[in-house]
């Protein structure tokens, strides 16, 4: 269900005839800047979840670590 090379050609023809060959290197540098830009975006979000689980995770370590103390105290 992938493109084939005969469809691919296609789509570069319809470009070139669309944009012309000299706008052809600065449409493929935007799009390689707006993806480098996603994938910075996603591994920050990435990191931010996982530093925002380790500090909830801790603090559920430290509560149950007092209410384990708690319940020691008290008998």
């Amino acid at each position: 269900m992938g493109l084939g090379w005969m469809e691919l050609l296609g789509i570069f023809l319809v470009v070139l005839l669309f944009f012309g060959a000299k706008r052809i290197p600065d449409i493929a540098r935007s799009l390689g800047k707006a993806s480098r830009e996603f994938k910075k975006a996603k591994d920050e979000i990435i990191k931010e979840s996982e530093e925002l689980m380790d500090a909830a995770e801790k603090h559920a370590e430290s509560e149950d670590k007092a209410k384990t103390e708690d319940e020691e105290n008290k008998t």
